[in-house]
């Protein structure tokens, strides 16, 4: 698998669940559409997504609130690592570099 070009946007939990299902590892971030550390984390991804064989994903759980309920949401950004279909990790202390976040995906992962 080579690396992804740029993040996807998907809407719903449904949406989600199929991309976990088909990537072996997928990095979610759940952001709102205020959020001023959300925006500045959102070339952070870009950088991550080229640089990593994961597949990032963004979603707003203001499009389907049954994200906050299923993946815990309390406060934007969260990340969230899922490997072969697993949740492996999860960060939600604001922003995060691409380096931070590389090893938090490197950390969390087989292919370490």
């Amino acid at each position: 698998m080579t690396a992804s070009q740029k993040p996807i946007r998907a809407e719903t939990g449904e949406e989600l669940g199929a991309l976990v299902a088909e990537y072996d590892v997928v990095l979610a971030e759940f952001y709102t559409k205020g959020c001023t550390l959300c925006r500045s984390i959102e070339p952070v991804l870009g950088t991550v997504a080229r640089a990593t064989d994961a597949r990032v994903v963004m979603l707003n759980p203001e499009t389907d609130l049954s994200l906050v309920e299923t993946y815990d949401i309390r406060s934007v950004p969260t990340l969230i690592l899922f490997e072969n279909g697993e949740r492996v990790g999860r960060v939600a202390k604001g922003f995060q570099g691409a380096e931070e976040i590389l090893g938090f995906i490197e950390g969390n992962t087989g292919d370490r």
